[in-house]
């Protein structure tokens, strides 16, 4: 079956108006309280930092045909750019994979910065050829595709999966300049 062409890119105050929904929908109820008028407010976000892995991001991002931007996110979000990073499930590594994940794609040594970042990247152009939505993406890259499936190709209702695909997003659009706004 041919793949559907990709969308047009959305003009940046579209792409703020589209976080700003999805803030709303991933926040816990009752949390909107009276950032409503921080949200109406859009500003500017600052230059991404250079980091010592970009010439790294760059080429797995040509490697697997995706945005540096949304790498970046992904990293930040996970490790915040540290390459010996473990968390308290065992992710592994700069983009915190699972050490079955990380066997599943082949990784041997998760602490090598250009082969983690790699072989999340690999991950990452998966749940994008699989959901082709970022939302989804995120969700799946966090929680695992099963749990989007069950939730009929939805961002399942955990806080922590939604807190993530809202931190990503925001990251994200923060490193290609576009305004969230949110404080």
């Amino acid at each position: 079956m041919p793949r559907p062409p990709a969308p047009a890119p959305l003009p940046p105050p579209a792409r703020a108006l589209l976080l700003a929904g999805l803030l709303a929908l991933c926040a816990p109820a009752g949390a909107a309280g009276d950032d409503a008028d921080a949200a109406a407010a859009p500003r500017a976000a600052p230059a991404p930092r250079p980091t010592r892995f970009d010439a790294l991001i760059e080429a797995a991002a040509r490697r697997h045909r995706l945005d540096p931007a949304l790498i970046h996110a992904m990293i930040r979000a996970e490790s915040g750019y540290d390459p010996r990073a473990v968390s308290h499930r065992g992710a592994l590594g700069l983009m915190q994979l699972m050490p079955a994940t990380a066997a599943e794609l082949g990784l041997a040594e998760p602490f090598d910065p250009a082969a983690n970042i790699d072989a999340g990247s690999r991950y990452l152009r998966r749940q994008l050829d699989r959901f082709h939505n970022l939302s989804l993406v995120m969700a799946a890259y966090y929680a695992g595709a099963q749990p989007v499936l069950a939730a009929g190709r939805r961002v399942p209702a955990d806080p922590d999966v939604r807190r993530y695909v809202v931190r990503v997003i925001e990251y994200y659009f923060n490193r290609k300049g576009i305004p969230t706004g949110r404080p």
